[in-house]
């Protein structure tokens, strides 16, 4: 470590949405704001960042605006200076393996944003290298630092599902094409030779959600689609949407459980959150999305009958229960990122590493893969 009581980090795409808001603001930030990172024995560990990108008037803007001593848009010269002990990288998926590899080679650290390369084998590399060199290294899992998810992994280690049949995902919204409404997403998110598909992008999610609250993945049916075939850039350029912007899964999982997850950006929204999990056990239910968790139990469930001829009167919603918040949930990034400072400085736990993230990509190729074929594929498991 550069000193006993700082931790250097070099943050390299801080200019994008996620780095920037979530990574710099609300994370690191966030963490230097309040003094730092306590440790197991009591002692603080601060943070000291150091931005790099490609534009320097965005870095000189953001570290003007924030209180930022250093920035840089050299990588090469960070990664060479012995005071930076991390290198976190949230740049577009196509550029992280090689920014990944140059990091592992000067012996940095590493926590990088998923998916962590764009096929199973560049992953699965980056898993070994860092092995091979001893490097640590950490991979965002922040959909399982969400108050709801945390409310549901309660429910689960309670026994209050019994036997878990089956998991259904709903995750999505209207992205708009820009032609009109600008798009809320960036146009590279689209186009298969950027990087782009909702099935890189949220197949890597699902999967570490789904291995760390129900069993491993062993298999996946999926069909993809590009259901707007064209959208507007972001200087208002018609182009051809080349990605998918859809995926339906069927994913099979270790102990017998049945997951089935739509992902969509061409949806629009009739639920309360934009993401929600339907769990159905043999004793209970539970329905949870980002912050709230609502349950059926088995001795509160009604005995539905099906009768087309006469209109239901029935208020099912009401049969659920809000799980109540007992605790203050803070950010899950920063909350992820806090732990991972922790690995650093005391060696603390570390599940989310490069070969979790080489599992997500395994799950989206192989969904590629299946969609492409019409065909049922099984995950081999995945060994550094």
């Amino acid at each position: 470590m550069s000193a006993e009581s700082t931790i250097g980090i070099i943050m390299n795409g801080v200019s994008g949405r996620m780095g920037y808001r979530q990574h710099l603001v609300r994370s690191i930030l966030a963490i230097r704001d309040q003094g730092g990172v306590t440790l197991s024995d009591g002692r603080r560990v601060q943070v000291r960042p150091i931005l790099v990108g490609r534009h320097e008037d965005k870095l000189r803007d953001i570290a003007d605006r924030h209180g930022i001593e250093d920035w840089t848009t050299n990588l090469d010269e960070a990664l060479a200076d012995p005071r930076w002990d991390v290198y976190a990288d949230f740049l577009v998926t196509e550029a992280r393996v090689p920014a990944i590899k140059r990091a592992i080679a000067a012996g940095k650290a590493i926590y990088t944003e998923k998916p962590t390369a764009g096929n199973f084998q560049d992953a699965l590399e980056l898993a070994r290298l860092a092995k091979e060199a001893g490097i640590k290294n950490g991979v965002v899992h922040d959909k399982l630092y969400l108050p709801g998810l945390r409310k549901l992994k309660r429910l689960i280690d309670d026994g209050f599902f019994g036997q878990i049949l089956s998991v259904r995902g709903e995750f999505g919204y209207w992205v708009f094409p820009g032609d009109g409404v600008p798009a809320q997403r960036p146009s590279w998110n689209y186009r298969s030779e950027d990087g782009g598909g909702i099935v890189l992008d949220m197949f890597p999610h699902w999967n570490y959600v789904l291995e760390n609250l129900f069993g491993r993945v062993e298999s996946v049916y999926a069909q993809t689609v590009t259901h707007i075939p064209t959208r507007w850039d972001e200087k208002g350029q018609a182009y051809a949407a080349t990605a998918d912007d859809a995926a339906y899964a069927i994913f099979g999982l270790a102990g017998g459980t049945i997951a089935e997850f739509n992902s969509s950006w061409d949806v629009r929204v009739n639920r309360d959150e934009l993401l929600e999990l339907q769990v159905d056990g043999t004793e209970g239910s539970a329905v949870a999305g980002l912050f709230g968790c609502k349950v059926q139990h088995r001795s509160a469930t009604p005995r539905p009958t099906w009768n087309p001829d006469i209109p239901d009167g029935h208020d099912y919603a009401a049969d659920w229960h809000e799980v109540p918040l007992t605790q203050e949930f803070e950010n899950g990034f920063k909350v992820q990122w806090e732990e991972f400072l922790r690995h650093i400085a005391e060696d603390a736990p570390n599940p989310y590493d490069f070969l979790a993230g080489a599992r997500g990509v395994l799950l989206a190729e192989k969904g590629l893969e299946s969609a492409a074929k019409g065909a049922r594929l099984d995950l081999p498991e995945v060994t550094a």
